[in-house]
């Protein structure tokens, strides 16, 4: 690995890989070397959480392709109440689920919706980013990635609960983020729940055409992916 490389620091390494013109996935995997390299330690203990995850199925059991979309109306960024009738009712959906302001995955991860927005938008497409965190915390998130789509709150993870998708991070990992993050005051809560970030496409009748769940939290949908299935859900 080169000096400059080395000497890169976390942040840094986060810009690199926004600004990599290569697919969401390799600029994640920017993100998950950057870790490793700066604390390996930690990237360890991520390791340990996943095989933990996949172990236990963590997220298998969510709604699937073919299944109804289960409704939700859940606060927005402005306070305002956002149901999924209303926004099929616009065009197809793509529902995502993000952890946190604080998680540069999900902040890529949004930063590559909002590149493809002329595109979805082209589609009808209608995005919805869902968290768990207070409505500053997701206006923040929403200002920080440039989104003109809703970020809503999902407090406590009650609809991510509802959809199986909602999992504890273990004693380890909260040990290790509460070094670094307040996780309970971003939440309004002490459970260290956090939802495994998903995608799902939704077609405007409700039902799920495509969706991708991974317990990986350093693993998404890839935005060639999601325009694919917005155009199988139109």
């Amino acid at each position: 690995m080169a000096a400059d490389d080395q000497a890169m620091t976390f942040e840094q390494s986060v810009q690199a890989a926004i600004e990599l013109d290569a697919s969401l996935n390799e600029r994640l995997a920017v993100i998950a070397a950057a870790v490793r390299r700066l604390n390996a330690d930690f990237a360890d203990a991520v390791d340990r959480l996943v095989g933990r995850l996949e172990e236990q199925g963590a997220g298998a059991m969510a709604p699937a392709p073919g299944d109804v979309m289960p409704g939700f109306l859940l606060p927005d960024d402005e306070g305002r109440l956002v149901g999924l009738a209303e926004i099929l009712l616009q065009g197809p959906a793509v529902i995502t689920f993000q952890r946190g302001h604080w998680c540069p995955y999900c902040r890529l991860n949004a930063i590559g919706i909002v590149e493809a927005q002329p595109e979805i938008a082209a589609l009808g497409g209608q995005v919805v980013a869902i968290m768990p965190e207070r409505r500053r915390f997701a206006k923040a998130m929403k200002a920080a990635v440039g989104a003109i789509f809703p970020f809503l709150t999902d407090m406590d993870n009650g609809y991510a609960l509802s959809l199986n998708l909602a999992i504890w991070v273990g004693a380890e990992m909260e040990r290790l983020m509460g070094l670094g993050l307040d996780l309970p005051n971003y939440q309004g809560n002490s459970s260290w729940f956090l939802p495994i970030p998903a995608t799902f496409i939704v077609g405007r009748d409700g039902i799920i055409t495509d969706r991708f769940v991974d317990p990986d939290y350093r693993r998404r949908m890839d935005i060639d992916d999601l325009i694919a299935a917005l155009r199988r859900a139109r």
